[in-house]
């Protein structure tokens, strides 16, 4: 089990929630009536754009504006995940700079849409990221692993 569990990176658990979050998009419990509408359309056109603008009830269609920032956002973690994956492999270790700044936009994140995964779920990872960085980079300096 041990074995198992030190083969999981920071950026499998991106992948992990990246995935989760795309099928949150499209189950009936998220937004599977939008994500519909959106396949109908072949996933063009998905809304006004710029006719949409400037935001106002009956003008904006906010559901389906959430529906495809949230399903894109599921999206662009998996590509970051995969990249987090590499660096972990490659170095053992990852940039602070990157740790701290996912940290920071994950707490905005958190602080303004506090009661979702945001919060429950991407904050104790990147504190997690965080704090197992800054123990790794303690003893290994930035260098391909072997």
């Amino acid at each position: 089990m041990k074995k198992f569990l030190n083969k999981i990176t920071n950026g499998i658990l991106l992948i992990v929630i990246g995935i989760l979050h795309t099928q949150l998009v499209v189950s009936a419990d998220g937004y599977g009536k939008q994500f519909a509408n959106f396949a109908e359309t072949n996933f063009y056109r998905i809304s006004g754009g710029l006719n949409e603008l400037p935001a106002t009830a009956g003008k904006t269609n906010f559901e389906t504006f959430a529906a495809f920032w949230f399903f894109y956002f599921g999206i662009l973690i998996l590509p970051l995940g995969l990249l987090v994956h590499a660096i972990e492999k490659r170095y053992n270790v990852l940039p602070h700079s990157f740790t701290i700044s996912y940290l920071i936009v994950v707490v905005i994140g958190s602080y303004m849409i506090s009661a979702s995964g945001m919060t429950y779920i991407m904050l104790p990872h990147a504190i997690y990221m965080l704090v197992i960085n800054y123990f790794k980079s303690r003893k290994i300096t930035l260098q391909p692993a072997k």
